[in-house]
């Protein structure tokens, strides 16, 4: 894959095709922020990407703040949704997790706090267009 990428998804098959291809790409170390508005399948991207390094029972994070998931790899799924404040992050110990270079962090609603993300990452967007298909752009800062 090389970024900036973009693809317009017609199903979920498409999607979970696109997120399986995608996770083949990632290793230890990679940190993937996902944005999109509610309902846009962030947490479905993740699940189905996730499902290539053989983790099963993904689910959204949103009161939890974090989930961890083992399989091939561990994964740290995080969702910034809830968040009131910056220091409920620091207070989880955001920064140890982000330290972690022997695992893959997705998070969700990472644009509410832009500040307390890594320089290096792989943002992909998701955007529920009109005709209900999706446009997902991937985008790398390195």
């Amino acid at each position: 894959m090389n970024y900036p990428f973009t693809a317009k998804i017609f199903s979920e098959e498409d999607t979970e095709q696109l997120a399986v291809y995608f996770a083949g790409k990632l290793k230890a170390g990679d940190v993937v922020i996902l944005n999109g508005n509610l309902g846009a399948g962030k947490t479905f991207f993740i699940k189905k990407a996730a499902g290539s390094f053989a983790v099963k029972n993904v689910s959204s994070p949103t009161f939890a703040l974090v989930n961890v998931y083992y399989g091939r790899i561990k994964i740290y799924h995080f969702d910034f949704y809830r968040i009131n404040d910056i220091e409920e992050l620091y207070e989880i110990g955001f920064n140890d997790y982000l330290s972690d270079s022997e695992s893959v962090i997705f998070i969700e609603w990472g644009n509410l706090f832009p500040g307390v993300l890594p320089h290096k990452r792989i943002e992909v967007d998701i955007t529920v267009n009109d005709d209900f298909t999706r446009t997902i752009k991937f985008t790398k800062h390195e």
